[in-house]
């Protein structure tokens, strides 16, 4: 198939297009004076133009998507080309520091052929990033994002923030395949948070499709993966592995270094939404958005007003249909549980049962198997988005098939974002060491 392929475009920096509250939970977007430096430093790098809030999907594309292999590449979108300097200067704008920036990056979207939750073709979108200049053939990561609700915000949209991982980690000489998952970016349809098997199939794919277009490229992969994520990104990872070890599909897996994610939402998350482990607004968010994206899959109400008190019932789910931002959907939210759930969805959190339960147990085996690969967690004390016990509840699922992996805690001082932004050089250089 023939990989259609556009020119990068000079731009403004991209900006968030609506108001801002004061209720912002994703810690990405808490931006304040780091905010103001990655603005600055975006300034004269070529930049995409923000997608639309609707899906960028073609009827070429979805041809594409209908008649080719999973994987199979559709289009490459040229986005973005920073120097050595730029790199180090857009990371430290939140405080990562530049010491294993080593080379300027170039960024592309990729479109491509994958498959709903329910088996039938689609496309999706991602980022690509590879160093402009270090060894001919690349290794690569595989760095899959935290929570996005705004389809833009995915790491090949106008998200700024959605591209600072897989730039660091292509700066260090390794190319970054980085998915936006399903519903998110330019793909089609809604996006099914949460939903691991479709993650780790889009993510795959995702795999597939940039070691198509980094040979294009002149930039060929030796198929050996390391793989990295945050929060939502971070339970992706550790399901991909599993996938990359378990699956032929030309790639190796080299190293697992998940950042904060959400293993356990049986023993670890559900009841740290009630006994204060889980910041209120921030739990709310969350489950809000787990259980309108789940009812499509595992049919957990008929009718929203089961679930949700008025006046939520009636506009939860239009907030989480991708053209919304965070600032938006935060705003239309109640600030804790009780004025979310009716009585018995509240009980339900407590004690899961039915098709929750089910959907729960779908998602919740991320850590339950044997890598050969060596496995870094990387989580914080601090975190009241997703608490450390999701890490160490999966170093013990880890340890029950006879596999050590530390839990790196990055302090009681350090949030969910400062967990990432502690993490990500941690992981680049683990990655260093591994790779010698």
């Amino acid at each position: 198939m023939t990989t259609q392929t556009t020119q990068t475009t000079q731009t403004k920096p991209p900006t968030r297009r609506t108001r801002r509250t004061k209720r912002t939970r994703n810690p990405w977007l808490r931006r304040g004076a780091a905010a103001v430096a990655l603005a600055a430093v975006l300034g004269g790098v070529a930049a995409p133009a923000a997608l639309a809030a609707t899906p960028a999907t073609t009827n070429a594309t979805t041809t594409a998507a209908a008649t080719g292999a999973r994987g199979t590449l559709i289009s490459v979108t040229p986005l973005a080309e920073l120097t050595r300097e730029q790199v180090g200067a857009y990371v430290g704008a939140i405080g990562i520091g530049s010491d294993t920036v080593r080379h300027g990056v170039s960024a592309y979207r990729l479109t491509y052929a994958t498959i709903t939750p329910q088996g039938r073709p689609t496309t999706a979108t991602g980022l690509l990033v590879l160093p402009r200049g270090g060894p001919h053939r690349l290794d690569l990561v595989s760095d899959t994002h935290g929570t996005t609700v705004f389809r833009g915000d995915a790491p090949s949209g106008a998200g700024d923030f959605g591209r600072i991982t897989p730039y660091l980690h292509a700066a260090a000489g390794r190319a970054v395949a980085a998915p936006d998952y399903l519903g998110l970016g330019g793909g089609s349809g809604s996006h099914p948070y949460m939903d691991q098997k479709s993650a780790v199939s889009a993510g795959l794919d995702m795999l597939r499709a940039a070691r198509t277009a980094a040979d294009r490229l002149g930039r060929p992969l030796t198929g050996d993966v390391y793989a990295t994520g945050f929060s939502q990104g971070g339970q992706v990872a550790m399901a991909l592995g599993r996938e990359l070890s378990s699956v032929r599909t030309g790639f190796r897996l080299r190293g697992l270094a998940p950042m904060a994610g959400p293993y356990d939402i049986a023993g670890a998350e559900l009841p740290g939404l009630t006994d204060g482990r889980i910041d209120p607004l921030t739990g709310v968010f969350y489950l809000s958005y787990y259980l309108t994206a789940q009812n499509k899959l595992h049919r957990l109400y008929a009718d929203p007003a089961e679930v949700f008190k008025a006046p939520y019932a009636s506009t939860l789910e239009g907030l989480f249909d991708g053209s919304h931002t965070e600032e938006e959907v935060v705003a239309g939210l109640p600030a804790t549980l009780d004025g979310l759930l009716t009585p018995a969805w509240a009980e339900q959190v407590r004690h899961p049962s039915g098709a929750f339960a089910a959907a729960i147990a779908a998602n919740d085996d991320a850590c339950d198997w044997k890598p050969a690969a060596p496995v870094r967690l990387y989580a914080a004390a601090g975190d009241r988005d997703v608490p450390i016990a999701n890490a160490r509840s999966c170093a013990a699922d880890l340890a029950r098939h006879g596999v050590r992996a530390p839990v790196l805690d990055q302090g009681a001082e350090t949030d969910h974002r400062g967990t990432a932004v502690r993490s990500a050089p941690q992981v680049v250089r683990w990655f260093d060491a591994l790779g010698r």
